[in-house]
């Protein structure tokens, strides 16, 4: 029975959400401020309807009822609890499910946000993200129902994919979830502001909480999905440029742009059109991915197999959101006035070439990620687009971006003094030339591109640092260290985030000194890779939950042949699925790693054993955890939790409408 009423649960939330969509923009039509306070009541009863159907299927999964068919496919008996749970979004019915509830989550977020925003645009937000969760429950209803039975119910699971079964699986996708689904609140603010024809830096100031929110969830999500990918897959790579990597990536790009887009809105009411555009595009991306992910067009380890009705309705989807929200943005922007001026060497100019380079970096991505598709479409031919092109054409429009940041930082708002900027980063330039050159001369006959990589890493760790000891510098050290802690959080969230920037560009460069090395080796045997060996002691099987396992036990010695740990690389078997897959194992030293896979056992008891020494490549990581902080940092600034200005000022009151452009 909870299974059903798990369904039914969906069905009334789908029946709510309709309401919550037509209630408000109706009442806006004939004034009616009762009827526009339905969303409120609405929004927090869908969302716990939808809550109560993922609770159905959770213990549905935690309590292996194969009777229904989701559980069947994707579940075992014997599989560990936290795959249980993580199996719940590991399919793309219960993925889709999740989807939807995050998307429920930040309606009724903004439904008992009652300060944040002015009562009608609170309410016009609450129908536009409705008729989303509208949209996607229809389609979990009708092509991807996770609470469809088997009768009879079958005695055992097919377990879940063995390459799911992994601690980073149960927290990537609900990350890279409410990143995607985050960016959905900042799209449902443009349209339901266009629709009221009302946008304002009090706008900028209740949209940019959330889209710095989504910002950060989506960077650590990105950030799971490429560790996983890195140790899970054998492969040592951190990056691949798969077109599903691409799809994370291209929405992350766009919210950075609108980020730093809403800054400039917020802080000189300018760039209003811009703006929203940013917002449109960067939840259209979200919805690109979703596409792509689901659709059956692409063949990816991360992509769920579906049938062609699926794609075809999200295909759907994409045109009636896109589309019509782009159609609305094409009546309305013209309408609009951008606001405050300001001169081209000055923050909001730098904030705007940001923008500029954001925007082509992620059109390039998109180009990249879909021009094999439409070429396949179009004349039935397969080509594929990886890294050299990425790499020749991304890499470019990013290096001076990075340069730009801290410039940016230095300048002034409305009008900067260029000679100015460039004398307080003088010393954090000429420190990271010298780090270059010194790598540069310590490497001599290597890559030439890395020490510039590492360089431009520490300039920007140092910009940040500077700018925040330009701003608090004081008469004495004292002084100085209370004019620190008095700095806004906003201005250390900012360093902070571009300092992690920093920090994942030193990582991403040192990998130009990785080594690897591939053998087979005897028991006893060693494989060197950089200033570390590896020695087979030996091969031990052990047995899993749901898997047996074959177990290379490696020792670890550095350049002095002293042990400094070991690695514990294997194969399992899981023989519901009858599929072998390896399980690499690191070993950390500072923030560089070794790293160890292996393939069959060979008669003689011999092994195949893949070697990595991977310098600084931690910090590629600790970089997105850093910038994700910071943005977490600025997020507790004083003028978000306090609410926008004209909400204190009078609680449901309007926004002033926008000047028609001359």
């Amino acid at each position: 029975m909870l299974i059903e009423a798990g369904h039914y649960a969906l069905a009334l939330a789908l029946a709510l959400s309709l309401a919550q969509a037509v209630m408000p923009f109706w009442a806006a039509r004939i004034g009616d401020p009762v009827l526009r306070g339905v969303a409120v009541p609405a929004a927090l009863a869908s969302f716990v309807c939808i809550a109560f159907a993922f609770g159905a299927l959770t213990y549905a999964h935690v309590t292996s009822d194969f009777s229904v068919q989701n559980v069947f496919e994707n579940s075992h008996a014997l599989k560990p609890l936290i795959y249980k749970i993580s199996g719940v979004w590991g399919n793309h019915e219960g993925s889709m499910l999740l989807w939807v509830l995050i998307l429920a989550l930040f309606g009724a977020i903004v439904a008992l946000a009652r300060d944040a925003v002015p009562a009608t645009l609170r309410a016009n937000t609450l129908g536009v993200q409705a008729a989303i969760t509208f949209v996607f429950l229809l389609f979990i209803l009708i092509t991807s129902n996770p609470f469809a039975r088997l009768n009879p119910a079958p005695f055992e699971g097919r377990d879940l994919n063995p390459i799911l079964q992994d601690p980073g699986l149960a927290i990537h996708p609900p990350l890279l979830y409410l990143g995607y689904v985050g960016f959905s609140i900042s799209f449902a603010f443009a349209i339901a502001a266009l629709i009221e024809g009302r946008i304002d830096a009090v706008w900028a100031r209740a949209v940019r909480p959330w889209t710095l929110g989504a910002w950060c969830f989506l960077t650590v999500g990105i950030a799971m999905g490429s560790y996983w990918a890195y140790y899970e897959l054998g492969w040592g790579g951190w990056w691949f440029w798969d077109p599903v990597e691409n799809a994370s990536l291209l929405p992350w790009l766009a919210g950075t742009a609108l980020v730093h887009s809403t800054v400039v809105m917020e802080k000189r009411d300018a760039l209003k059109v811009w703006t929203v555009l940013l917002a449109i595009l960067t939840f259209s991306l979200s919805l690109l991915g979703t596409f792509l992910v689901r659709s059956g067009v692409l063949t990816s380890v991360h992509t769920f197999a579906t049938d062609p009705t699926r794609g075809t309705f999200i295909l759907g989807i994409l045109i009636l959101f896109i589309g019509g929200s782009l159609a609305l943005y094409a009546w309305r922007a013209p309408t609009l006035r951008q606001g405050g001026l300001f001169a081209p060497i000055s923050r909001e100019g730098a904030l705007v070439l940001n923008n500029l380079f954001l925007s082509a970096a992620c059109a390039t991505v998109l180009v990249g990620t879909l021009y094999p598709l439409v070429l396949e479409s179009l004349t039935g031919e397969k080509i594929s687009v990886g890294a050299p092109f990425f790499n020749l054409t991304f890499v470019p429009l990013v290096v001076p971006l990075l340069l730009l940041v801290p410039f940016g930082q230095s300048l002034a708002w409305k009008r900067g003094d260029l000679g100015a900027a460039v004398q307080r980063l003088l010393a954090a330039f000429a420190v990271a030339i010298a780090v270059a050159l010194g790598l540069a001369a310590f490497t001599w006959g290597g890559p030439v591109a890395a020490p510039l990589g590492i360089g431009l890493g520490a300039y920007l760790v140092l910009g940040a640092a500077m700018e925040i000891a330009a701003r608090a510098k004081g008469r004495s050290f004292g002084l100085s260290l209370r004019r620190a802690a008095g700095l806004p959080r906003s201005a250390w969230g900012t360093a902070l985030a571009h300092a992690g920037v920093g920090l994942t560009v030193i990582g991403i460069a040192a990998q130009a000194w990785s080594v690897e090395s591939l053998a087979t080796v005897p028991r006893g045997g060693s494989l060197t890779a950089g200033p570390y060996t590896a020695t087979l002691d030996g091969v031990v099987p052990r047995t899993g939950p749901n898997y047996t396992e074959t177990v290379a036990q490696l020792t670890i010695r550095d350049r002095d042949r002293h042990a400094i740990g070991s690695l514990e690389p294997g194969r399992r078997f899981y023989s519901t699925r009858n599929m072998a897959v390896s399980e690499a194992s690191l070993l950390t030293v500072g923030v560089s790693q070794v790293y160890a896979s292996v393939g069959e056992s060979l008669p003689d008891g011999s092994l195949g054993l893949r070697l990595y020494y991977k310098p600084l490549v931690l910090l590629i990581w600790i970089g997105a955890v850093v910038m994700a902080l910071g943005g977490g940092l600025s997020l507790t600034d004083r003028r978000f939790r306090v609410g926008a200005p004209i909400a204190r000022r009078a609680r449901g009151a309007a926004l002033p409408k926008a000047v028609p452009a001359e």
